[in-house]
């Protein structure tokens, strides 16, 4: 399609011996061996990758020059469906709101409050934009005030390496004090005293690993320990209960955990363990009165259920079922107020909330009748509160917020999205299919489609998954891929084993050992489409992120006749390689979902087999685009540029093989929303060329 040359990355054999394997990598050279600080100051980038990546960017932009007018199409497009001065639904914190608005042509958000009982003029607290100025990267981590309203305090990460600097700011005085705490993770939260907050630090090799306390005033150097994680596989993170009774310190990994907990008005009191960790159990904790009530896999409760247990002697031991668990129902969260418990949960891959009052043990459901549709509960400041906020959308309805009065079941409309090019859901039609996976396993496919699109075999479609870590994709609204659906894409979301739209045994069965299942269902909703007569072989683009981009690269190795062309963003695709290397930062916590192929033979060769880079043939690829970003500590930039290297030396067509690394930012690509679309403008263009 183009007389363009594309760059050809240096062999530079490296062989690596494990388990009597040897393992030859011709592309080992372009991960810089000082990562860490490169993290930390891309400018340290050894000369010669910088130069590949730089090169690859160059071919990228020259490839798609012919689309520019494309681009700028699709992004007014995008732009045109997002209300630019949009803000959040306020939430209600005593006598404030607080919430959080865009301003016209904004890129960040802008913090803000306004007190309820005397002015209600606004205050803005945090100003995104204007913090932005002059840096290539900015994203606001996380931001809260205290207790008493007098103090805010808020995380950044000025490099996309998701190193976040905490500052705090007196709301009284206007203040910004002089606190400032480096290399934490991006969440924080307050003591109840007022005078104290936590937060987590990153190890070296980017982990979060100790939980300190800081007093408001002090040094850092004087900020007390609460918490050292001794697992390197084990992550932290710090919460605090909606009763703010207590701050709980919660150690995990993707399969077992482990809470300590903190008196709230006692800081530096020493954190009293929960129930002593065990392999494969894991469990989420809050407080009701004198009881915790838990969510738990414990005793065989493979899709969860809720124990409760007096705060005084909290050992496993003394759990007593609450919600008794029910296999296929998967509970996915829950929240405790003063008088009521909800959950949220899901069967079938469809999503309800459950309303449970504490003083009588009465349920109610809140449930929508769309064949496909997204649900979710948002959490606010208050305890003692009647109101509950979820918000509700499908593949063809924008989302709208509700404030909903548990006691009375009165549903308030309280948001619905605005769509300022205007959008009419009659015109699309969303229905759920189930494709029959190569074990006779049924495997929903969500889709969306004009009404005017025929269904006759002839529809290009989008194909996205994801199927890792238990993540299930919701049936949700977006504005984008409207994009493609009004010229006549079909647009699918397969939930595939992995993730846990059919509950936790959907989940386990597309992990470790079983996780080619994962990539055999998303074959299957391919081949389920076509024999729909939704599209033809070989008229279908896949999409698919970070493990959903190891999830496309296998796909592609395995059946490259299927597919039109490949979307894989910041991709996992040298799993291997990164299983087999424990300094990198979510190895060790990521073995309980892959296998740890250092210790484990079998381990090794089942990952051997299907890990993309490793498995790329001397055969035809579709058209692919797949992209990076530079300071990304999730999926190194250095996996997806060794991939498309490979690729290059083996694919044996003509077909279009991009590579866009994101020099100034990392996992999430750009900050500002503006620049995302055009991000996504370009990726899209590049689906549109390759029709």
């Amino acid at each position: 399609m183009t007389d363009s040359k594309p760059p050809v990355a240096e062999c530079r054999n490296l062989t690596q011996q494990l388990h009597g394997r040897a393992r030859d990598d011709d592309y080992a050279w372009l991960k810089d061996g000082n990562w860490q600080q490169v993290m930390h100051d891309p400018n340290l980038l050894h000369a010669d990758i910088r130069e590949y990546l730089d090169a690859e960017n160059s071919y990228t932009k020259s490839i798609l020059a012919d689309t520019q007018t494309l681009q700028e199409t699709l992004f007014d497009e995008f732009r045109g469906r997002i209300k630019e001065d949009d803000s959040s639904v306020p939430t209600k914190d005593g006598v404030w709101e607080y919430y959080h608005r865009f301003r016209e042509g904004g890129q960040h958000p802008i913090v803000c409050r306004m007190r309820i009982d005397v002015s209600h003029s606004e205050e803005i607290l945090l100003d995104g934009d204007r913090e932005a100025v002059d840096l290539a990267y900015f994203t606001i981590g996380d931001s809260g005030h205290s207790n008493d309203h007098s103090m805010f305090a808020w995380t950044v990460d000025n490099k996309g390496s998701e190193f976040y600097t905490l500052r705090i700011k007196n709301l009284v005085s206007g203040e910004l004090l002089d606190d400032v705490i480096e290399h934490c993770s991006g969440g924080f939260e307050w003591a109840s005293d007022d005078q104290h907050l936590f937060y987590t630090v990153l190890d070296e090799n980017h982990r979060p690993c100790k939980v300190f306390c800081h007093r408001l005033g002090a040094p850092s150097s004087d900020d007390v320990l609460i918490y050292e994680e001794p697992d390197s596989g084990f992550f932290l993170g710090v919460s605090l209960t909606q009763s703010r009774q207590f701050l709980v310190i919660d150690s995990h990994d993707h399969v077992t955990s482990e809470v300590r907990l903190i008196d709230a008005m006692a800081p530096l009191n020493t954190a009293v363990l929960v129930a002593q960790r065990e392999p494969g159990i894991e469990y989420e904790v809050s407080h009701s009165g004198n009881e915790l009530i838990i969510l738990t896999n414990a005793a065989g409760a493979e899709d969860f259920k809720l124990v409760r247990v007096n705060i005084d002697n909290t050992g496993r031991e003394q759990w007593q079922d609450f919600i008794a668990h029910r296999p296929g129902v998967l509970i996915v969260s829950f929240e405790v107020y003063q008088h009521w418990l909800v959950r949220l949960e899901r069967e079938n891959a469809l999503p309800r909330i459950v309303v449970h009052d504490l003083r009588c043990g009465a349920e109610h459901v809140i449930a929508f009748d769309e064949e496909a549709y997204a649900l979710g509960m948002s959490v606010g400041y208050e305890f003692n509160t009647d109101d509950l906020r979820f918000s509700y959308s499908s593949m063809t309805t924008p989302s709208a917020v509700f404030d909903y009065r548990m006691d009375s079941r009165e549903r308030t409309l309280r948001k619905v999205q605005q769509i300022p090019s205007g959008h009419d859901s009659a015109d699309y039609v969303t229905r759920r299919i189930m494709a029959v996976s190569q074990d006779g396993e049924q495997v929903p496919v969500s889709i969306l489609y004009h009404k005017d699109t025929p269904i006759d075999g002839t529809a290009p479609v989008l194909l996205y998954g994801y199927g890792s870590y238990g993540h299930a994709i919701p049936a949700s609204f977006s504005t984008t891929r409207l994009s493609l659906v009004d010229r006549g894409y079909v647009y699918a979301i397969a939930h595939i084993r992995g993730g846990m739209e059919r509950g936790y045994a959907w989940y386990s069965a597309g992990r470790r050992e079983r996780k080619k299942n994962t990539f055999h269902d998303f074959i299957a909703a391919a081949e389920h489409l076509i024999q729909e007569h939704f599209t033809h072989k070989g008229n279908v683009v896949i999409h698919g992120g970070s493990a959903g981009g190891m999830l496309v690269g296998a796909c592609v190795n395995m059946r490259p006749d299927l597919f039109k062309a490949v979307i894989a963003e910041v991709p996992f695709v040298d799993v291997l390689n990164t299983m087999c290397d424990d300094t990198l930062p979510l190895t060790p916590p990521e073995w309980p979902e892959w296998g740890n192929p250092i210790d484990s033979e079998q381990a090794y060769d089942y990952i051997a087999s299907y890990s993309p880079y490793d498995n790329v043939q001397r055969q035809s690829y579709p058209h692919m685009i797949v992209t990076a970003g530079l300071t990304d500590p999730r999926v190194t930039y250095w996996e997806p540029a060794k991939w498309v290297a490979k690729l290059r030396a083996y694919k044996t067509d003509e077909n279009l093989l991009l590579l866009h690394t994101n020099m100034d930012a990392g996992h999430g690509g750009s900050a500002g929303r503006f620049e995302r679309l055009r991000e996504t403008a370009m990726v899209y263009a590049f689906i549109l060329k390759a029709q």
